[in-house]
């Protein structure tokens, strides 16, 4: 792959920087808690704000926050380089931009959806009008998705459905659940789940709040009680849930916020430019200039696998094992800076929000419980080892 942006893709750089620029209210990018790759304190899951709400709305009239879609589908036809393009920027400035539904519920119904599926919902995402949380882990399903029991019964033009999901991020925040119900309990375990979209103004859903370690209101356990949906809600075919989930799934390992990796590595190193210790600052200390070099060069890797995976969609390539690579390396990566933010930082990055002295408002502490998460959300570790195992070296299944 050519390593370099071409001219068009170079302006579209400079085109976005200058938007995102004009566009967020001042002191927007280091008042966020957000930690890059966490879960935790992504804002939009606690709670939406008119400042950004605005923002996402000036990105659809531009037309950005379906940049790569098809135009007939309300996108700009534009290509996934220019896409990775807007979201490396989008996180620098730790900016609102696409969601769930745009980033994953999306392109998995532009892939899989019937032609009811793509004409009622895909204009609503494209204009922003709904938002989606992803209902996918329950309290006995994490990792192993195929054992998920809330379940989905045929009744007339109706499926009726019963069970519970946990963690359900920005369920509270959100219309729709792009969710996971097995509806032929006969079949084997991943051959007997379905993919359908449920409202979440439904009677019979309950959504409780779990406040998560950095004290954030993000996740939530959700209840279904004879909850009724119209049939057309179910997603391409029923009983192929699994097959498209694992899809979604790899749309969800390409959305990594690798500009905010950046950011937030900057921050750190102009901070040690400036403070001092025993009278030397601390960029003098050879330790921590080793650390801080060490996670220069991990941050490119992630760059270099983050372009990779665009250029790949643009030609026409499936970037599975790919996805799960850039999630494992940028996952890996969240740890790794929050540990290196508070090693070289001493006891100020053990320092919470609302702390007099915290830099940075206490990020770097919230980024240190949040970065737990990173190593969870959307597979973890481990899967995605098992993955890159599996499809990358032909290793057979039960080897993992």
């Amino acid at each position: 792959m050519d390593f370099r942006f071409s001219n068009l893709e170079e302006a579209f750089r400079q085109e976005v920087d200058d938007f995102i620029k004009k566009g967020l209210p001042a002191n927007w990018t280091e008042e966020s808690h957000y930690w890059p790759g966490g879960y935790g304190t992504i804002s939009d899951f606690e709670g939406l704000s008119p400042a950004g709400e605005q923002f996402r709305r000036r990105l659809v009239e531009k037309g950005w926050l379906t940049l790569s879609w098809p135009k007939e589908y309300g996108g700009a036809g534009r290509s996934n380089m220019e896409q990775a393009i807007l979201n490396e920027r989008l996180s620098y400035h730790r900016a609102p931009g696409p969601g769930v539904a745009t980033l994953i519920s999306g392109p998995t119904i532009l892939l899989f959806g019937s032609d009811e599926n793509k004409r009622v919902w895909l204009p609503r995402i494209a204009k922003a009008e709904i938002r989606f949380w992803l209902a996918y882990s329950e309290p006995n399903a994490g990792s192993d998705l195929a054992s998920i029991q809330t379940r989905a019964v045929e009744d007339g033009e109706d499926l009726v459905i019963n069970g519970q999901k946990t963690w359900s991020s920005g369920a509270h925040v959100s219309d729709f659940a792009w969710m996971l119900v097995r509806t032929d309990p006969n079949a084997r375990a991943h051959k007997g789940i379905s993919l359908v979209i449920v409202d979440n103004r439904s009677e019979g859903i309950t959504i409780r709040p779990l406040i998560n370690i950095c004290g954030f209101h993000s996740f939530n356990e959700v209840f279904f009680d004879n909850v009724r949906i119209p049939k057309s809600n179910i997603i391409g075919e029923r009983n192929r849930g699994w097959y498209y989930a694992m899809a979604a799934l790899d749309f969800e390992r390409l959305v990594v916020p690798v500009g905010g990796f950046r950011r937030t590595f900057e921050e750190l190193v102009q901070w040690v430019r400036e403070v001092r210790h025993d009278g030397e600052v601390l960029i003098n200390d050879p330790i921590i200039r080793d650390k801080l070099a060490e996670m220069a060069i991990d941050i490119d890797v992630a760059y270099m696998f983050f372009w990779q995976t665009a250029w790949m969609l643009d030609r026409g390539l499936i970037p599975n094992i790919e996805a799960s690579v850039l999630k494992l390396v940028t996952t890996e990566l969240s740890r790794k800076l929050a540990n290196t933010a508070v090693d070289v930082m001493g006891p100020y990055g053990e320092l919470e929000r609302g702390a007099k002295w915290a830099p940075f408002g206490g990020r770097m502490c919230t980024g240190y419980l949040d970065c737990i998460s990173a190593l969870v959300g959307a597979g973890t570790s481990e899967i995605q080892r098992s993955i890159v195992a599996i499809r990358g070296l032909g290793l057979p299944w039960a080897a993992s």
